[in-house]
């Protein structure tokens, strides 16, 4: 199976958010140059200084004004940290019974494969075009996502053509019409250090606390408003999770600074701004540091939609669903026809052990070779 062989040669790049993407994408580039893509390589510092890319293709006709297909993945992966599967390391990738195991290959090297797959199966010349999308930092705030907006002429000409869009995250092949958005902060209390015995510091924990009181008082009047609340996910309301950390090492240290991460959930139709200008405001009246970590709105396609209803003929399936997580659907807002459709069960992502069927690689790669048969 041509998928299995291109999953193989993807997982053991250690493409970790944390690290550089660049190898990997150079597979990627010359994998869509063998296979008669044009290629747009579109590279950026992060943060923290290392090198990241995102590589695009495109096939097909340029004369043609049908608006084609356009995919959509991304070629980071979550750290390890501790991995069970006893048969192999996570970048080792190993198969058995109708199992390939390794870091990457439910989220989402896989969908990449099939979707690669499907184009070298694909033999009749292409009447409208093909895109294929590979971000970096996804499953680190969208970053990649965010630079192919700013930055891709590829994308560009994705948004002014509106080609049928998908987002191949894992979905087990059901079409997701919808799904929430993220914002996160991080909040940070200055104090001064000292030992806790003489009195003289200034606890940065208790300078935390009357903003942890007001952030727990939201996250109540969230979860008891009608407003708030959208009956079509699971769960139906906006979420807020809090994380804190003082890193005082020792007990008679008064901690000097006290750090808390914000992140919430909305959903389409939920007043957006309105939330985040809440949570800042908060900060800003406990005269407290900001930084913003990441910022994606939800993604949303109407489920009655002529293309929603395409999609479920295609699929076989009756009714398009939501879910709570993220994509980098999140920042490609400009898409009108867009969807998220992928081989693998989200249930096995991010997890210790992580792996796909060999059931849904192969589906996947029947599905969109279907996709690409309809649409290009």
């Amino acid at each position: 199976m041509q998928c299995l062989e291109y999953l193989k040669q993807l997982i053991p790049f250690s493409s970790v958010s944390n690290t550089s993407n660049v190898e990997v994408s150079r597979w990627a580039e010359t994998t869509l140059q063998e296979l008669g893509f044009e290629t747009e390589w579109m590279e950026y510092t992060d943060p923290e200084g290392l090198q990241k890319v995102c590589v695009s293709g495109r096939k097909g006709p340029r004369e043609s004004t049908a608006p084609g297909m356009a995919y959509f993945c991304h070629t980071d992966v979550v750290p390890v940290g501790s991995w069970s599967f006893p048969h192999s390391g996570p970048w080792e990738p190993f198969q058995t019974g109708d199992r390939l195991y390794g870091r990457g290959s439910c989220d989402m090297k896989g969908s990449l494969a099939c979707m690669l797959a499907a184009v070298r199966a694909h033999q009749k010349e292409l009447k409208a075009p093909l895109y294929v999308v590979c971000t970096a930092d996804e499953e680190i705030g969208l970053r990649g996502a965010e630079r192919m907006v700013t930055d891709s002429s590829m994308y560009r000409e994705i948004v002014s053509r509106q080609p049928k869009s998908i987002i191949g995250e894992p979905t087990l092949l059901s079409v997701v019409h919808a799904h929430k958005g993220g914002s996160g902060v991080r909040v940070t209390a200055e104090g001064v250090a000292a030992h806790s015995s003489t009195g003289k510091g200034v606890n940065a924990n208790f300078l935390m606390v009357p903003f942890l009181a007001d952030i727990k008082a939201l996250v109540d009047e969230l979860q008891g408003r009608a407003e708030w609340e959208d009956d079509r996910f699971d769960p139906p309301t906006t979420n807020i999770n809090l994380g804190i950390n003082d890193h005082t090492p020792a007990l008679n240290i008064t901690p000097a600074h006290s750090v808390a991460t914000v992140c919430w959930r909305t959903m389409p139709g939920i007043d957006y701004e309105a939330l985040k200008q809440r949570v800042y405001s908060i900060v800003e009246r406990h005269h407290l540091k900001q930084e913003t970590l990441f910022d994606s709105r939800p993604m949303f396609t109407d489920p009655d939609s002529d293309y929603i209803a395409e999609l479920l003929e295609v699929t076989g399936t009756s009714a398009s669903h939501t879910v709570s997580y993220g994509t980098d659907g999140s920042q490609f807002q400009e898409l009108q026809h867009a969807a998220v459709v992928g081989p693998g069960d989200i249930r096995q992502a991010h997890t210790d052990d992580e792996w796909i069927s060999l059931d849904q690689l192969a589906k996947g790669t029947e599905l969109y070779g279907r996709l690409i048969n309809r649409w290009c």
